[in-house]
């Protein structure tokens, strides 16, 4: 069976975990941890970045940044991950959902305006497949309406915009180092800001000043705010920097192999068979995932069925969030859903991950052909 995904490995995450562990200081914020927010800063442009203990909580965090009172709102897309609406209700916010474009699975930049109210405070964009929304379009609105604009960029990271890194554009971004993710520390995440915020380190350490404190800047720490304990293991984050020292390794091998996807189903594209994701100019991705959209959602599940059958593991993605019971009862949907619903029944993803074998991917390729050609 070709494994949908297997978490990335390079090869020194044994040694530095050792290292961590031979340290004597494998709680969050030790030696690791400061090398992977200085790889952030430096790859990303942000101000200020840190390890959080999951991309979640990065959400969670952003979200207690942008000071929502009880019934504010914030904008964002349906066709996303819970976590992205979850952080915002957790904080008091009342989740407004618009469409998507079916070109990118981003949230449609036409329909965002439209959907302000008084009580609007943020827009939350997700870049899906680390394809990047119109944030041009995006920050525009936000500058002219004095909105916060909260990144998800969990499938972003080595993903850019006209340059400019995903999740160090808006004020604040948040990655994913789950798993499933093109960088992994099993569970861990990273929350940007575009501007430094005091406040950011005072929520991730439980609320308190203790980040002063081993700064030596205050004789004591006491409780100041709200919070959590948002800091990770020294030891998930070594693992990862073994990772993000080979980021571009990692980036390119994914990118060969979403290549590989491309020209290989090609012909299908050309046929009509299937729609595939569309990378507007100005986007740089990252591989993150390779994905068609089959003619309806008993097309996708006999393709899917089809595919197993042929020892090739694929995966459709989220449930829109409008239509699930929570998203019933937290939040709303403002306009039509002209394409939100009708594209995710359509979609399914294929095989990616670092070391996935060129033979693999053209036996899947092979095995979607096959279907479509029967």
């Amino acid at each position: 069976m070709i494994l949908f995904n297997i978490p990335p490995y390079c090869g020194r995450e044994d040694q530095y975990v050792l290292e961590a562990i031979h340290s004597h200081k494998i709680c969050g914020d030790g030696a690791f941890s400061k090398k992977c927010h200085e790889w952030l800063t430096e790859r990303t442009g942000a101000a200020r970045a840190f390890l959080t203990t999951s991309g979640t909580h990065a959400l969670d965090m952003a979200a207690l940044l942008c000071q929502f009172q009880p019934g504010d709102e914030v904008i964002l897309p349906s066709y996303t991950f819970s976590s992205t609406a979850n952080a915002f209700v957790l904080a008091g916010a009342v989740p407004v959902f618009v469409d998507i474009r079916p070109d990118t699975m981003n949230i449609d930049e036409k329909l965002i305006e439209d959907a302000i109210t008084p009580r609007t405070r943020a827009i939350c964009v997700m870049h899906y497949a680390g394809v990047a929304c119109e944030m041009d379009a995006i920050l525009d609105i936000a500058r002219r309406h004095d909105l916060k604009v909260v990144e998800d960029a969990a499938q972003g990271v080595m993903a850019t915009y006209k340059g400019r890194a995903l999740g160090a554009i808006g004020d604040y971004g948040c990655y994913s180092f789950h798993e499933t993710k093109n960088y992994s520390m099993g569970e861990g995440g990273a929350i940007l800001l575009r501007e430094d915020d005091p406040r950011a380190e005072v929520i991730r350490e439980k609320g308190t000043n203790r980040a002063r404190l081993l700064r030596g800047q205050v004789d004591k720490y006491t409780w100041e705010d709200l919070g959590s304990s948002y800091l990770p293991s020294e030891l998930n984050a070594a693992y990862l920097y073994g990772q993000l020292e080979m980021a571009d390794e990692i980036n390119a091998a994914r990118l060969h192999s979403w290549q590989l996807y491309r020209e290989g189903l090609a012909p299908l594209e050309r046929e009509g068979c299937i729609d595939w994701q569309a990378v507007p100019e100005g986007c740089v991705h990252n591989g993150h995932m390779f994905y068609v959209k089959a003619r309806d959602i008993s097309e996708r599940t006999a393709l899917i069925a089809f595919l197993r059958e042929r020892g090739v593991q694929s995966v459709f993605h989220y449930v829109p969030l409008h239509s699930a019971t929570a998203g019933l009862r937290f939040g709303r949907f403002h306009g039509e859903d002209k394409y939100t619903t009708r594209e995710s029944e359509r979609l399914l993803r294929l095989p990616m991950h670092y070391g996935l074998a060129d033979s693999d991917v053209e036996k899947a390729v092979e095995a979607v052909t096959a279907f479509y050609k029967r």
